[in-house]
């Protein structure tokens, strides 16, 4: 049986924790930030998680993290 690809580009915007949770970065922090207020600032600087339905796709399209 032939492995399967990685894609590329979820396995650079999600992270695997090691009890197998899967980190994302927010949104947004690249530019056009002078404007926002201080907390959503520093809330941009976090890390969430994602919801069940998306961690079900994630893991299929990057198998081997």
């Amino acid at each position: 049986m032939p492995k399967i690809k990685t894609h590329k580009a979820t396995s650079k915007r999600f992270n695997l924790t090691g009890k197998g949770k899967i980190k994302q970065r927010k949104g947004g922090q690249d530019h056009f930030n002078a404007r926002n207020t201080g907390d959503e600032t520093r809330s941009k600087r976090r890390d969430i998680s994602t919801t069940d339905t998306l961690n079900k796709t994630i893991k299929q399209l990057i198998p081997y993290n």
